[in-house]
């Protein structure tokens, strides 16, 4: 977690992400992670994991398969964020953000002389 210093000397912890959208992108990079493993990247409990992809579920933005002894999670971009405030995006624009190739961001070309 991120600290960020305050005027007291005390800090708070915060992110710009919840855990709800780091468990969405820890399973959209890999769909067939066990539970365990998301939740150790994403920094929660088990448990909590496994809550957070109940609610993932529910809200229709996950669809979980079982591939005999596993899990294999299909997430779906077109469900649209929660909040008012951005009701009108849907969440594969943030999975497309966050799971794209680190490819090199080029440089805007000179315009020819």
């Amino acid at each position: 977690m991120a600290t960020t210093p305050r005027g007291s000397g005390s800090t708070r912890h915060w992110t710009f992400l919840t855990n709800h959208a780091h468990v969405l992108l820890a399973i959209a990079r890999n769909p067939t992670a066990r539970l365990r493993d998301v939740a150790h990247e994403v920094g929660v409990t088990e448990r909590a994991a496994q809550a957070i992809v109940a609610d993932l579920e529910a809200g229709g933005y996950l669809r979980r398969t079982r591939v005999g002894r596993r899990n294999e999670y299909t997430v779906n971009p077109d469900g649209h964020f929660r909040h008012p405030a951005e009701a009108d995006r849907q969440v594969g624009d943030l999975l497309a953000l966050f799971t794209a190739d680190a490819a090199p961001r080029s440089t805007p070309a000179a315009p020819p002389s």
